[in-house]
């Protein structure tokens, strides 16, 4: 089993930035492929950035790309979102995600594919 716990979420004004965090127990994380997906009110939760097992390859939504990135410290069993230009569109809660994936430069970014979630960290952006 893996525990996933979002932190970093928050009010932000539109224009600024956050970086979200995915701390993860139970097992260690270098073994999986890492996920952050969003949700917002009425709408079906969305991929937004992926990461395989030890960083060689990212991939984003195109609604996120050159605005957000996504990155792993393996030795703090840690997974980051660093997003940046923020705006009202990007207001969701946001869940991060783990895939069993060690040595594969698989990203994966359909939500059954994830086999473990964490409660989601909320992101309200005030334009």
């Amino acid at each position: 089993q893996v525990q996933l716990v979002e932190s970093g979420g928050g009010l932000v004004q539109a224009g600024g930035s956050l970086r979200l965090s995915c701390a993860a127990s139970g097992r260690t994380l270098s073994s999986y492929a890492m996920g952050w997906f969003r949700q917002a009110p009425g709408k079906e939760r969305e991929f937004v950035a992926g990461i395989n097992w030890n960083g060689g390859t990212t991939y984003y939504a195109d609604s996120v790309k050159g605005r957000f990135t996504i990155s792993r410290d393996n030795a703090k069993n840690t997974v980051y979102l660093q997003m940046n230009s923020l705006a009202s569109e990007d207001t969701a809660v946001y869940y991060c995600a783990a895939k069993y994936g060690r040595y594969s430069s698989i990203v994966y970014t359909r939500t059954l594919e994830y086999d473990y979630w964490g409660q989601g960290t909320q992101v309200t952006v005030s334009s």
